[in-house]
């Protein structure tokens, strides 16, 4: 498998739970009890819940939940960081990791996986690495986590609105470019129902998902190598953010923002009504009730000829004052890789395999949606990337890109303009998140 630079991402944002601020110390005294606090959608709370059953009867150890949704998580979670009442087991964001790692909120595992039985070599190499840190730089040294999952961010199209304008499906291993994108949305824009308003479109665009894949695959970054200097304003950077805004405001292959005030994106392709939309695996369980079929490819290419997206994860991390370390370690690696654990969590469509020979053989499963999940495995093994704000200090430097974006995806205000704008403040930022790394280093040295 091809190492990846680590220049990390937003995963999903870190949970909390219900009614669990003010719960006095969520740590119990009882040897064979422990704590895990997690949440996500009701569907992936249920699963978990089952995964976490299966330890409790195999260990003959009790583990209390905590979870709610993602919400109220983080809010929650760092209330009980910041109160000493840290759960032993608890998810935690990728994006807050190297935070938590230098201030002593995450335990070191490294002799429990060491010792384990469980499959943990088998873990995709790139999902270890996120939770390993050095003291100075993440993706070296010991480990702090388990990854709960890698969560590749792929590309979908909507089978059978191709079929029904006579579209040609977009080719599983060769990406379409830009130019051939665009005239394939262009054919999938129309008046389906007869109604003499457009009611298709080629695409919608979630530009804080989805504008990594084009920047990227046009040669542009967020971050240079040393994650040090913030690199939006660059011409390869301008020309991926214009090709976004004129899909909608030049060319019409988005739906406009009249369109989007009753139906977003999103609710629009679950009419039906999308022709290409990101299909993650988290989206699965709906996905696959929907009235027509789906499957994956490549986004479109740029420049460089290409495809790139994200991988997002959350980590399952031990509190460094856990008292009973071995148990809650055990209880994050099998999450994250038990055998049976994972037949139930990937079974029901939360997330692909998280480890290798497991996903070598469920690709091969064409009984449900999507055919091609190879597409998932070559964005884990080949073109996927970490966004930079997972393994920087703090995320607000990518934050503030996001700020004042609505103009310019109006087509009201310059894309160089606001890109060279845009690009002092964040260095601002991820300046200050660097001078709060060296501070806390020292602090806890």
């Amino acid at each position: 498998m091809r190492r990846r630079r680590f220049i990390a991402g937003a995963a999903a944002a870190a949970a909390a739970t219900a009614g669990a601020a003010g719960c006095g110390n969520m740590q119990s005294a009882d040897p064979n009890v422990l704590t895990f606090m997690f949440r996500g959608s009701t569907e992936e709370r249920d699963v978990f819940s089952r995964a976490v059953d299966l330890f409790q009867e195999r260990e003959g150890i009790q583990v209390n939940i905590i979870s709610t949704s993602a919400d109220q998580y983080a809010t929650k979670l760092q209330t009980a960081i910041l109160g000493n009442r840290a759960p032993d087991v608890f998810y935690f964001d990728a994006a807050r990791a190297t935070a938590y790692m230098t201030n002593g909120v995450l335990a070191d595992i490294s002799p429990y996986v060491e010792s384990t039985s469980l499959p943990v070599d088998d873990i995709w190499p790139d999902g270890l690495d996120l939770y390993r840190f050095d003291g100075d730089r993440r993706g070296q040294g010991p480990i702090y986590g388990m990854p709960k999952d890698l969560g590749p961010f792929s590309f979908g199209y909507n089978k059978t609105l191709f079929e029904e304008m006579g579209v040609e499906p977009p080719d599983p291993d060769v990406p379409l470019d830009w130019d051939q994108f665009l005239e394939r949305c262009a054919q999938l824009t129309g008046d389906r129902a007869g109604s003499g308003q457009t009611d298709t479109w080629g695409t919608s665009v979630n530009v804080g998902a989805e504008i990594h894949a084009y920047m990227w695959s046009n040669g542009a970054d967020w971050l240079d190598e040393e994650l040090r200097t913030v690199t939006v304003d660059t011409p390869e950077f301008a020309e991926a953010l214009q090709y976004i805004v004129d899909l909608r405001e030049v060319h019409g292959v988005t739906p406009s923002i009249n369109d989007t005030e009753g139906l977003d994106g999103y609710q629009r392709w679950l009419r039906g009504q999308i022709g290409f939309f990101p299909v993650a695996p988290w989206d699965l369980t709906l996905y696959r009730t929907l009235d027509f079929e789906f499957d994956l490819c490549p986004y479109p290419v740029g420049a460089t000829g290409k495809p790139a997206t994200t991988i997002g994860s959350l980590g399952i991390g031990v509190s460094a004052n856990s008292s009973k370390p071995d148990l809650a370690a055990e209880l994050a690696m099998f999450l994250a890789c038990d055998p049976e654990a994972q037949a139930i969590i990937v079974g029901e469509g939360q997330t692909i395999p998280n480890t290798r020979s497991h996903a070598a053989e469920w690709v091969k499963d064409t009984s449900v949606e999507p055919q091609n999940k190879q597409e998932y495995i070559d964005i884990v093994e080949d073109y996927g990337r970490f966004v930079p704000d997972m393994l920087t200090y703090t995320p607000e430097w990518i934050h503030a890109f996001h700020t004042n974006l609505q103009p310019v995806l109006e087509g009201r205000r310059d894309v160089v303009e606001y890109l060279g704008e845009t690009q002092r403040t964040m260095q601002g930022f991820l300046d200050g998140g660097h001078e709060q790394f060296r501070i806390d280093q020292e602090a806890n040295s």
